[in-house]
Protein backbone atom coordinates (compact mmCIF):
# COMPACT_ATOMS: atom_id res chain seq x y z
CA UNK A 1 0.00 0.00 0.00
CA UNK A 2 1.41 3.37 -1.02
CA UNK A 3 1.73 5.79 1.89
CA UNK A 4 1.49 9.57 1.86
CA UNK A 5 4.52 11.76 2.43
CA UNK A 6 3.55 12.82 5.95
CA UNK A 7 2.98 9.20 6.92
CA UNK A 8 6.37 8.16 5.55
CA UNK A 9 8.07 11.06 7.33
CA UNK A 10 6.45 10.22 10.65
CA UNK A 11 6.36 6.42 10.66
CA UNK A 12 8.79 4.78 8.23
CA UNK A 13 12.04 3.94 9.98
CA UNK A 14 10.69 4.06 13.51
CA UNK A 15 12.44 1.82 16.00
CA UNK A 16 9.80 -0.05 17.96
CA UNK A 17 10.01 0.37 21.72
CA UNK A 18 9.19 -3.20 22.67
CA UNK A 19 10.03 -2.74 26.35
CA UNK A 20 8.04 0.35 27.33
CA UNK A 21 5.84 0.92 24.23
CA UNK A 22 6.93 4.54 23.89
CA UNK A 23 5.57 6.64 21.03
CA UNK A 24 9.02 7.60 19.73
CA UNK A 25 12.04 5.53 18.80
CA UNK A 26 14.32 4.50 21.65
CA UNK A 27 17.94 5.58 21.27
CA UNK A 28 20.56 2.83 21.13
CA UNK A 29 23.84 4.39 22.26
CA UNK A 30 25.86 1.23 22.80
CA UNK A 31 29.01 0.80 20.72
CA UNK A 32 29.43 -2.83 21.81
CA UNK A 33 26.89 -5.52 20.90
CA UNK A 34 26.86 -9.31 21.32
CA UNK A 35 28.61 -11.28 18.59
CA UNK A 36 26.18 -13.73 17.03
CA UNK A 37 28.64 -15.41 14.69
CA UNK A 38 27.03 -13.85 11.63
CA UNK A 39 27.86 -11.01 9.26
CA UNK A 40 24.80 -9.24 10.67
CA UNK A 41 26.43 -8.69 14.06
CA UNK A 42 25.90 -5.06 15.10
CA UNK A 43 28.95 -2.80 14.90
CA UNK A 44 28.04 0.90 14.61
CA UNK A 45 30.97 1.77 12.31
CA UNK A 46 29.36 -0.68 9.88
CA UNK A 47 26.24 1.51 9.66
CA UNK A 48 24.05 -1.21 11.20
CA UNK A 49 22.98 -0.07 14.66
CA UNK A 50 19.19 -0.18 15.21
CA UNK A 51 18.82 3.59 14.78
CA UNK A 52 21.04 3.72 11.69
CA UNK A 53 19.34 0.82 9.92
CA UNK A 54 15.84 2.09 10.52
CA UNK A 55 16.44 5.71 9.56
CA UNK A 56 18.06 4.51 6.34
CA UNK A 57 14.71 2.92 5.47
CA UNK A 58 12.95 6.28 5.81
CA UNK A 59 15.45 8.03 3.53
CA UNK A 60 15.28 5.22 0.95
CA UNK A 61 11.49 5.27 0.86
CA UNK A 62 11.35 9.06 0.50
CA UNK A 63 13.83 8.92 -2.40
CA UNK A 64 12.10 5.92 -4.03
CA UNK A 65 15.36 4.00 -3.65
CA UNK A 66 16.00 0.39 -2.64
CA UNK A 67 18.50 1.23 0.10
CA UNK A 68 20.31 4.10 1.80
CA UNK A 69 23.13 4.85 4.22
CA UNK A 70 23.57 7.72 6.69
CA UNK A 71 26.92 9.50 7.00
CA UNK A 72 28.63 11.93 9.33
CA UNK A 73 28.33 14.81 6.85
CA UNK A 74 27.24 15.66 3.33
CA UNK A 75 30.85 15.66 2.15
CA UNK A 76 31.39 12.21 3.70
CA UNK A 77 28.41 11.00 1.68
CA UNK A 78 29.62 12.64 -1.55
CA UNK A 79 33.23 11.51 -1.34
CA UNK A 80 32.41 7.97 -0.25
CA UNK A 81 29.81 7.52 -2.98
CA UNK A 82 32.13 8.89 -5.66
CA UNK A 83 35.09 6.77 -4.61
CA UNK A 84 32.91 3.67 -4.51
CA UNK A 85 32.35 4.15 -8.25
CA UNK A 86 35.63 5.70 -9.40
CA UNK A 87 39.14 4.24 -9.39
CA UNK A 88 42.52 5.22 -10.80
CA UNK A 89 42.30 5.68 -14.56
CA UNK A 90 38.59 6.52 -14.55
CA UNK A 91 37.02 9.75 -15.77
CA UNK A 92 34.07 11.72 -14.32
CA UNK A 93 31.98 14.44 -15.95
CA UNK A 94 30.62 17.09 -13.58
CA UNK A 95 28.12 19.87 -13.88
CA UNK A 96 30.01 23.14 -13.90
CA UNK A 97 27.95 24.87 -11.23
CA UNK A 98 28.02 22.78 -8.07
CA UNK A 99 28.64 23.25 -4.36
CA UNK A 100 32.11 24.68 -3.77
CA UNK A 101 33.12 21.89 -1.37
CA UNK A 102 32.35 19.23 -3.97
CA UNK A 103 34.28 21.10 -6.63
CA UNK A 104 37.22 21.55 -4.27
CA UNK A 105 37.27 17.81 -3.50
CA UNK A 106 37.37 16.98 -7.20
CA UNK A 107 40.14 19.44 -8.00
CA UNK A 108 42.32 18.79 -4.94
CA UNK A 109 41.83 15.07 -4.34
CA UNK A 110 40.86 13.26 -7.54
CA UNK A 111 44.19 13.89 -9.26
CA UNK A 112 45.90 12.13 -6.35
CA UNK A 113 43.69 9.10 -7.02
CA UNK A 114 44.51 9.17 -10.73
CA UNK A 115 40.92 10.15 -11.60
CA UNK A 116 40.47 12.65 -14.44
CA UNK A 117 37.53 15.02 -14.67
CA UNK A 118 35.79 17.72 -16.71
CA UNK A 119 33.39 20.44 -15.59
CA UNK A 120 30.89 21.19 -18.36
CA UNK A 121 27.40 22.42 -19.19
CA UNK A 122 25.58 19.11 -18.77
CA UNK A 123 22.42 20.56 -20.36
CA UNK A 124 24.31 20.70 -23.65
CA UNK A 125 24.07 17.34 -25.46
CA UNK A 126 26.91 18.21 -27.83
CA UNK A 127 29.20 19.10 -24.94
CA UNK A 128 28.30 15.89 -23.12
CA UNK A 129 29.07 13.88 -26.24
CA UNK A 130 32.40 15.61 -26.92
CA UNK A 131 33.52 15.24 -23.27
CA UNK A 132 32.66 11.54 -22.99
CA UNK A 133 35.65 9.19 -22.97
CA UNK A 134 35.93 5.39 -23.04
CA UNK A 135 37.02 5.58 -19.38
CA UNK A 136 34.09 7.78 -18.26
CA UNK A 137 32.28 6.05 -15.40
CA UNK A 138 30.15 8.76 -13.83
CA UNK A 139 28.21 11.96 -14.55
CA UNK A 140 27.64 14.12 -11.47
CA UNK A 141 24.89 16.76 -11.26
CA UNK A 142 23.29 19.09 -8.73
CA UNK A 143 19.81 20.47 -9.31
CA UNK A 144 18.81 23.11 -8.38
CA UNK A 145 22.43 24.20 -8.21
CA UNK A 146 24.22 26.07 -5.44
CA UNK A 147 24.09 29.09 -5.42
CA UNK A 148 22.36 30.30 -8.62
CA UNK A 149 19.52 27.77 -8.72
CA UNK A 150 20.25 26.48 -12.21
CA UNK A 151 18.13 23.50 -13.24
CA UNK A 152 19.69 20.44 -14.82
CA UNK A 153 17.73 18.62 -17.53
CA UNK A 154 17.75 15.31 -15.67
CA UNK A 155 16.07 13.34 -18.45
CA UNK A 156 18.67 14.53 -20.99
CA UNK A 157 21.57 13.58 -18.71
CA UNK A 158 20.24 10.19 -17.62
CA UNK A 159 19.24 9.11 -21.13
CA UNK A 160 22.68 10.06 -22.39
CA UNK A 161 24.34 8.22 -19.51
CA UNK A 162 22.34 5.02 -19.96
CA UNK A 163 23.01 5.06 -23.70
CA UNK A 164 26.74 4.99 -22.93
CA UNK A 165 26.60 2.70 -19.87
CA UNK A 166 27.66 5.47 -17.46
CA UNK A 167 26.29 5.93 -13.93
CA UNK A 168 24.67 9.16 -12.76
CA UNK A 169 24.90 10.74 -9.32
CA UNK A 170 22.89 13.76 -8.14
CA UNK A 171 22.98 16.07 -5.15
CA UNK A 172 19.33 16.56 -4.13
CA UNK A 173 20.03 18.73 -1.08
CA UNK A 174 18.37 21.96 -2.28
CA UNK A 175 15.15 20.34 -3.47
CA UNK A 176 14.86 17.54 -0.88
CA UNK A 177 12.83 14.39 -1.67
CA UNK A 178 9.68 16.40 -0.97
CA UNK A 179 10.15 18.52 -4.09
CA UNK A 180 12.06 16.07 -6.27
CA UNK A 181 12.66 12.31 -6.50
CA UNK A 182 15.46 12.02 -9.01
CA UNK A 183 15.57 8.22 -9.10
CA UNK A 184 12.14 8.41 -10.78
CA UNK A 185 13.86 10.41 -13.54
CA UNK A 186 16.60 7.83 -14.09
CA UNK A 187 19.35 8.97 -11.68
CA UNK A 188 21.30 6.04 -10.21
CA UNK A 189 22.60 7.55 -6.95
CA UNK A 190 21.11 10.39 -4.90
CA UNK A 191 23.07 12.30 -2.27
CA UNK A 192 22.08 14.70 0.51
CA UNK A 193 23.73 16.96 2.95
CA UNK A 194 21.25 15.91 5.64
CA UNK A 195 22.56 18.82 7.69
CA UNK A 196 20.23 20.96 5.60
CA UNK A 197 16.55 20.18 4.93
CA UNK A 198 16.48 16.63 6.27
CA UNK A 199 17.75 17.89 9.63
CA UNK A 200 16.03 21.23 9.23
CA UNK A 201 16.85 22.78 12.61
CA UNK A 202 20.49 23.86 12.21
CA UNK A 203 21.61 21.59 15.03
CA UNK A 204 23.06 18.44 13.44
CA UNK A 205 25.60 17.50 10.76
CA UNK A 206 24.84 14.48 8.58
CA UNK A 207 24.77 13.10 5.03
CA UNK A 208 22.91 10.43 3.11
CA UNK A 209 23.27 8.28 0.00
CA UNK A 210 20.38 6.39 -1.62
CA UNK A 211 20.45 3.99 -4.56
CA UNK A 212 19.87 0.38 -5.63
CA UNK A 213 20.91 -2.57 -3.47
CA UNK A 214 23.77 -3.44 -5.82
CA UNK A 215 25.24 0.07 -5.82
CA UNK A 216 24.76 0.52 -2.08
CA UNK A 217 26.81 -2.64 -1.48
CA UNK A 218 29.71 -0.89 -3.22
CA UNK A 219 29.11 2.28 -1.22
CA UNK A 220 29.05 0.32 2.04
CA UNK A 221 32.27 -1.46 1.11
CA UNK A 222 34.06 1.90 0.96
CA UNK A 223 32.11 3.49 3.80
CA UNK A 224 33.15 0.93 6.41
CA UNK A 225 36.80 1.59 5.53
CA UNK A 226 36.53 5.38 5.44
CA UNK A 227 34.76 5.45 8.80
CA UNK A 228 32.18 8.13 8.06
CA UNK A 229 29.29 6.70 10.09
CA UNK A 230 27.06 8.91 12.22
CA UNK A 231 26.79 8.72 16.01
CA UNK A 232 23.46 7.26 17.08
CA UNK A 233 22.44 10.21 19.20
CA UNK A 234 22.59 12.35 16.04
CA UNK A 235 20.85 9.62 14.04
CA UNK A 236 18.01 9.77 16.56
CA UNK A 237 17.84 13.57 16.26
CA UNK A 238 17.75 13.30 12.46
CA UNK A 239 14.88 10.81 12.57
CA UNK A 240 13.01 13.10 14.96
CA UNK A 241 13.56 16.06 12.66
CA UNK A 242 12.46 14.22 9.52
CA UNK A 243 9.02 13.61 10.97
CA UNK A 244 8.14 17.19 9.99
CA UNK A 245 10.14 17.27 6.72
CA UNK A 246 7.12 17.47 4.41
CA UNK A 247 5.43 20.19 6.46
CA UNK A 248 8.61 22.26 6.76
CA UNK A 249 9.68 22.05 3.11
CA UNK A 250 6.23 22.88 1.76
CA UNK A 251 6.02 25.93 4.03
CA UNK A 252 9.54 27.03 3.04
CA UNK A 253 8.77 26.56 -0.66
CA UNK A 254 5.62 28.69 -0.42
CA UNK A 255 7.50 31.40 1.49
CA UNK A 256 10.38 31.37 -1.01
CA UNK A 257 8.06 31.96 -3.97
CA UNK A 258 6.37 34.85 -2.15
CA UNK A 259 9.73 36.43 -1.30
CA UNK A 260 11.18 35.84 -4.77
CA UNK A 261 8.25 37.73 -6.29
CA UNK A 262 8.71 40.50 -3.71
CA UNK A 263 12.46 40.81 -4.35
CA UNK A 264 11.89 40.83 -8.10
CA UNK A 265 10.00 44.11 -7.69
CA UNK A 266 12.56 45.72 -5.38
CA UNK A 267 14.58 48.70 -6.57
CA UNK A 268 17.51 47.39 -4.51
CA UNK A 269 17.73 44.08 -6.38
CA UNK A 270 19.09 43.62 -9.89
CA UNK A 271 18.19 39.97 -10.40
CA UNK A 272 16.47 37.12 -8.55
CA UNK A 273 17.40 33.48 -9.12
CA UNK A 274 14.47 31.18 -8.29
CA UNK A 275 13.06 28.43 -10.54
CA UNK A 276 9.53 29.10 -9.33
CA UNK A 277 9.51 32.48 -11.05
CA UNK A 278 8.02 32.52 -14.54
CA UNK A 279 10.94 34.76 -15.50
CA UNK A 280 13.48 32.05 -14.62
CA UNK A 281 14.88 30.77 -17.96
CA UNK A 282 14.37 27.16 -16.87
CA UNK A 283 10.99 27.57 -15.20
CA UNK A 284 9.22 25.12 -17.54
CA UNK A 285 12.00 22.55 -17.13
CA UNK A 286 11.74 22.89 -13.35
CA UNK A 287 7.96 22.38 -13.54
CA UNK A 288 8.46 19.20 -15.55
CA UNK A 289 10.72 17.47 -13.00
CA UNK A 290 9.97 19.11 -9.63
CA UNK A 291 6.90 18.90 -7.41
CA UNK A 292 7.76 22.23 -5.76
CA UNK A 293 10.48 24.82 -6.26
CA UNK A 294 12.14 24.70 -2.84
CA UNK A 295 13.09 27.15 -0.13
CA UNK A 296 16.36 28.42 -1.67
CA UNK A 297 16.81 31.54 -3.77
CA UNK A 298 19.59 33.99 -4.56
CA UNK A 299 19.62 37.60 -5.63
CA UNK A 300 22.05 40.26 -6.82
CA UNK A 301 22.02 43.41 -4.71
CA UNK A 302 22.09 46.62 -6.70
CA UNK A 303 25.55 48.19 -6.90
CA UNK A 304 24.35 51.17 -4.90
CA UNK A 305 23.96 48.82 -1.91
CA UNK A 306 26.82 47.81 0.38
CA UNK A 307 26.45 44.07 1.00
CA UNK A 308 28.15 44.22 4.42
CA UNK A 309 25.79 46.97 5.57
CA UNK A 310 22.88 44.95 4.19
CA UNK A 311 23.84 41.90 6.24
CA UNK A 312 24.39 44.04 9.34
CA UNK A 313 21.00 45.68 8.83
CA UNK A 314 19.13 42.38 9.11
CA UNK A 315 17.61 41.75 12.54
CA UNK A 316 15.36 38.74 11.98
CA UNK A 317 17.10 37.00 9.08
CA UNK A 318 20.44 35.57 10.24
CA UNK A 319 23.74 35.98 8.39
CA UNK A 320 25.08 32.50 9.10
CA UNK A 321 26.69 29.54 7.34
CA UNK A 322 24.63 26.58 6.11
CA UNK A 323 20.98 26.49 5.01
CA UNK A 324 17.71 24.59 5.15
CA UNK A 325 16.74 25.37 8.74
CA UNK A 326 13.35 26.59 9.94
CA UNK A 327 14.90 30.03 10.40
CA UNK A 328 15.67 32.27 7.41
CA UNK A 329 19.37 32.80 6.72
CA UNK A 330 21.55 34.62 4.20
CA UNK A 331 25.21 34.55 3.24
CA UNK A 332 27.65 35.70 0.59
CA UNK A 333 28.69 32.73 -1.61
CA UNK A 334 31.82 34.64 -2.57
CA UNK A 335 32.94 34.72 1.07
CA UNK A 336 31.67 31.32 2.22
CA UNK A 337 30.27 28.41 0.20
CA UNK A 338 32.35 29.18 -2.90
CA UNK A 339 35.33 30.92 -1.31
CA UNK A 340 37.63 28.03 -2.29
CA UNK A 341 37.08 28.81 -5.97
CA UNK A 342 39.39 31.24 -7.70
CA UNK A 343 38.00 34.67 -8.61
CA UNK A 344 38.07 33.57 -12.25
CA UNK A 345 36.05 30.43 -11.48
CA UNK A 346 33.48 32.42 -9.52
CA UNK A 347 33.18 34.97 -12.31
CA UNK A 348 32.67 32.20 -14.88
CA UNK A 349 29.82 30.83 -12.76
CA UNK A 350 28.16 34.21 -12.31
CA UNK A 351 29.03 34.50 -8.62
CA UNK A 352 29.72 38.17 -7.92
CA UNK A 353 30.53 40.13 -4.78
CA UNK A 354 26.92 41.37 -4.41
CA UNK A 355 25.29 37.94 -4.69
CA UNK A 356 23.18 36.95 -1.68
CA UNK A 357 22.09 33.36 -1.09
CA UNK A 358 18.81 33.26 0.82
CA UNK A 359 17.57 30.17 2.66
CA UNK A 360 13.93 30.95 3.41
CA UNK A 361 12.50 29.66 6.67
CA UNK A 362 8.98 29.17 7.99
CA UNK A 363 8.47 32.62 9.51
CA UNK A 364 5.61 34.89 8.43
CA UNK A 365 6.66 36.46 5.14
CA UNK A 366 5.36 39.86 6.21
CA UNK A 367 7.98 39.91 8.96
CA UNK A 368 10.71 38.78 6.55
CA UNK A 369 9.80 41.49 4.03
CA UNK A 370 9.90 44.12 6.77
CA UNK A 371 13.35 42.91 7.79
CA UNK A 372 14.57 43.05 4.19
CA UNK A 373 13.23 46.59 3.74
CA UNK A 374 15.13 47.80 6.81
CA UNK A 375 18.32 46.10 5.63
CA UNK A 376 18.01 47.61 2.15
CA UNK A 377 17.68 51.07 3.71
CA UNK A 378 20.73 50.40 5.91
CA UNK A 379 22.80 49.28 2.93
CA UNK A 380 22.78 52.67 1.17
Amino acid sequence: MQKGLNTICVHTGEVEDKLYKGAVSPMYLSTAYAYDGLETSIYPRYFNSPNQLNLSKKIAELEHAEAALIFGSGMAAITTAMLSILKSGDHVILQNQIYGGTRNFIIEECRQYGISFDFIDVNNWSELKSTLRPETQLIYIETPSNPLLEITDVKLVTEFAKEHDVLTMADNTFASPINQTLIDHGVDIVIHSATKYLGGHSDITAGAVASSHSIMKKVFSKAKNFGGSLADQTVWLLERSMKTLNLRVKAQSANALDLAEYLQQSEYVDHVYYPGLVSHPQHELAKSQMKGFGGMLSFDLNEKCDISKFFNGLKLIKNVLSLGGVESTVLSPEKTSHSLLTPEERKAQGINSNLVRFSVGIEDTGDLKRDLRMAFAASL
